[in-house]
């Protein structure tokens, strides 16, 4: 809400400004164009008995004289006495009054009382003006005061231009058969009733940001064709008390009045965390919102016909009320989009570009694995940009492509030159990677190498898997952690340890992460046997990770460390003896990419041949 003194001073500039523009406008409408000088009468006499007088207008007691050279003059007149009898007072003659031309111009009553009043009465309209104009905005800023209970959420017609179906959202199709259901129910209560089913109360979608849970709950509204209502978790909470309880009962009092409708409410997690934990106690305004959400679903008066759809990324914090049911009776979860399903969004976030008949969206789709649908959308945005740049009227497949190293990597840093021994030695760094992940069965297969510096990495190799996976063997790790220490070995095969450079710093973190995992969670260390290590403490009102609870003793502790450095030494090994073994071939790659900067599949494979095939039962293609 504006601050009322915000308001009022606002107001009283215009005020003033206002009153200065009809100021200027009565003056300047009120003076004659041509300025009058003021004469005494005695003068207007000598000139009339002088013959120099050629005209005479009489406005009330005002005498407007115009002289034969063009000259103007005013004069004053007794009030009440007649021209006629001021000049025979004067001795003035018929005959020289005759050469004068004498008009009488009568005002009107209205007219000369509005001079007279005008005057007076102005200062107080204007002033009686400006005290409502201020009252008005003062009672406009209490009403928008009271109105903090209302909930603001946005409502979306059946009619809406803006309303979409489940043609219109690709891939997710567990998802769209479950919330069917709930497209049945909205459209024939009656059949369920009949049966002694009761209509669900909500569903919660779940699933990592980017993965279409705002869309898929418009499309369930655009499916049913239902009135939607959309609000975000956050905008229920103010810094007033009961603000929140208030605006549930008004989203829903509102709901209610559209039945059969769909309430829809993104990030539920903002006053859907568990009661309790928070700071300050538990007694605060996000679980008094909560509490009120809790007896909208399932309290004492059902809401019939209202079904509640919310998001959240965050699953693991929301109150164990929310998702009991007769409340979240559905839990549906939205994975990472498939190949097939990235090709299909593709597909429907390419109809409004011009694409080139060469796009192939498959070979797209096979290279943003881990690409969530809201990703995809912004792939092919900063494809079109990049186009518009070019000066290109159609979106083609080098744009698309580079534009996935744009959205993996970072923009190109043109301005960040590498000199000869940085280049070469980036240029043995990725080769590195690359001839390893070439050579092992179960790394994934190169894609492109380039020492143009993206984002904060002055070089990089892109390595993608052929197809899905959703589970990973001990095999895949070990492979992986080989390809991490490609550069840190080719640099150190080739120029020595005194002169190792940052470049395999981040390497080197994402090997120890992924060992510690194994060891750790994934029980893969044969030593340590089949347990998990440790547990992640996590605070609810803090929403991230502040430290592992230590579950197993220093000596425990002691050979967590020594299995990580021995899974570690064995992948080092591993990359080393690739390099060694393949020096001669690493030198070839080098030169040609130290020569064109960026190497892609095809070149690379014309050098290195066909890359080693997969064990059988392995995920690599």
């Amino acid at each position: 809400m504006k601050n009322p003194s915000k308001i009022i001073s606002k107001n009283l500039i215009v005020s003033i400004l206002v009153f200065l523009s009809v100021a200027a406008l009565l003056s300047a409408y009120s003076l004659p164009s041509e300025k009058e000088t003021e004469v005494k009468l005695s003068q207007v006499v000598e000139q009339i008995n002088a013959e120099q007088v050629k005209s005479i207008e009489i406005r009330g007691d005002s005498l407007h004289l115009e002289l034969n050279d063009g000259a103007k003059q005013v004069a004053k007149k007794e009030a009440g006495q007649s021209f006629a009898s001021l000049m025979s007072d004067y001795q003035v003659t018929p005959e020289k009054m005759g050469r004068v031309g004498v008009e009488i111009r009568q005002e009107s009553g209205f007219g000369y009382w509005l001079g007279q009043l005008a005057p007076f009465l102005l200062p107080f309209i204007l002033v009686i003006v400006f005290l409502w104009f201020m009252m008005r905005q003062v009672q406009g800023a209490n009403t928008r005061a009271m109105s903090f209970g209302s909930s603001g959420a946005r409502e979306m017609s059946k009619d809406s231009k803006d309303r979409i179906t489940f043609k219109d959202v690709a891939g997710v199709r567990e998802a769209k058969e479950e919330l069917m259901e709930v497209v049945e129910f909205l459209k024939h209560q009656k059949k369920f009733i009949n049966v002694g089913a009761k209509i669900p109360k909500g569903a919660l979608l779940m699933g990592s940001p980017g993965t279409g849970k705002t869309l898929l709950a418009r499309a369930v509204a655009g499916e049913a064709n239902v009135p939607f209502f959309h609000i975000s978790g956050s905008e229920f909470v103010e810094m007033f008390v009961g603000v929140g309880a208030s605006r549930v009962r008004d989203l829903f009092n509102k709901a209610k009045k559209q039945a059969p409708c769909i309430v829809f409410i993104d990030e539920i997690d903002a006053v859907g965390r568990q009661r309790g934990s928070g700071l300050g106690g538990s007694h605060d305004e996000r679980e008094q919102t909560l509490n009120q959400i809790l007896v909208e679903m399932d309290g004492f008066d059902p809401n019939q016909g209202v079904i509640v759809l919310a998001a959240t990324n965050r699953p693991d914090v929301l109150d164990p009320a929310l998702l009991r049911p007769g409340r979240f009776d559905r839990r549906i979860i939205l994975d990472e989009p498939d190949i097939n399903d990235r090709e299909a969004i593709l597909r429907i976030h390419a109809k409004d570009k011009p694409m080139e008949k060469t796009v192939d969206l498959r070979r797209v789709a096979e290279r943003t694995s881990g690409f969530s649908g809201a990703d995809l959308a912004n792939l092919l945005n900063e494809a079109a940009i990049l186009t518009a740049r070019r000066n290109k009227k159609t979106v083609g497949q080098e744009e698309v492509l580079e534009s996935i190293e744009k959205v993996l990597l970072g923009p190109e840093r043109k301005s960040h030159i590498l000199n000869d021994r940085e280049r070469e030695v980036t240029a043995w760094h990725e080769v590195g990677h690359a001839i390893i992940a070439h050579l092992l069965p179960h790394a994934d297969p190169v894609h492109k190498i380039s020492i143009i510096s993206r984002g904060m990495a002055a070089g990089y190799t892109l390595n993608l898997p052929n197809e899905d996976r959703h589970m990973h063997r001990l095999a895949e790790f070990m492979d992986n952690l080989a390809v991490y220490y490609g550069g840190y070995a080719a640099e150190t095969e080739i120029y020595g340890r005194d002169n190792l450079s940052t470049g395999p710093s981040n390497d080197l973190q994402r090997a120890s992460a992924l060992a510690k995992r194994m060891v750790t969670e994934f029980g893969m260390s044969e030593k340590l046997g089949p347990r998990a290590y440790g547990k992640k403490e996590e605070m609810v009102f803090l929403g991230k990770e502040i430290h592992y609870e230590k579950d197993y003793s220093e000596h425990i502790a002691e050979e967590i460390d020594q299995e990580i450095n021995r899974i570690l030494g064995e992948a080092m090994e591993t990359a080393r003896r690739i390099i060694r073994d393949n020096r001669p071939l690493m030198e070839r790659i080098v030169a040609e990419l130290v020569e064109k900067e960026t190497l892609e599949k095809e070149a690379f494979e014309a050098i290195a041949g066909p890359g080693v095939s997969a064990q059988p039962g392995s995920n690599k293609g």
